[in-house]
């Protein structure tokens, strides 16, 4: 039996919207959006297709308010929303696509859960945490969040987007 991929109508990369926080890990949800986007101009409209595409304009803590703001205007339903955003507990290189699940300690999400008043919308969960080493303790988040992305895990962030961008078959309209 297939199962069909869901219909994403919008997708939101979250990050913050000051120069100095870009290229940063916590800005992966922005620059997931600038791939698509580059992307779609080189492919063209071939593939499944999803609705707009946006890279928020506040800081990351206030996302609830750009998203309950963009679902409003564009008369779209949470469940057809994909929320693009770094997730410090995946392991860079990885990604994972979760519906209706909580915040787990990420400010933007529990921030949009609570200007929409329910979890019931997709994320795609990308993997920031760098990759443990023997005899180096984990890192907290805050350690490394918001610093500038190597060149070589852009590379493999790139790669991330490019599977992922696969795996849900999408591409924006550039409408």
């Amino acid at each position: 039996m297939e199962t069909s991929k869901p219909e994403f109508k919008l997708i939101i990369g979250l990050g913050n919207p000051d120069k100095k926080y870009e290229n940063t890990y916590h800005n992966v949800g922005h620059l997931f959006v600038d791939y698509l986007t580059k992307s779609f101009q080189l492919k063209g409209p071939a593939r499944r297709q999803a609705g707009k595409s946006l890279k928020t304009d506040v800081y990351m803590n206030e996302s609830g308010r750009f998203v309950s703001r963009a679902l409003k205007k564009a008369g779209i339903k949470s469940e057809n929303t994909l929320v693009v955003h770094d997730d410090s507990d995946i392991i860079l290189g990885d990604f994972k696509l979760s519906y209706g699940r909580g915040a787990a300690g990420h400010h933007g999400i529990e921030s949009i859960i609570n200007a929409l008043g329910t979890k019931n919308f997709w994320r795609l969960r990308i993997g920031i945490r760098p990759k443990p080493r023997k005899g180096i303790p984990r890192q907290k988040a805050e350690k490394f969040v918001l610093k500038k992305i190597s060149a070589s895990d852009k590379k493999i962030l790139e790669e991330v987007f490019r599977k992922s961008e696969e795996a849900l078959g999408i591409s924006p309209l550039l409408s």
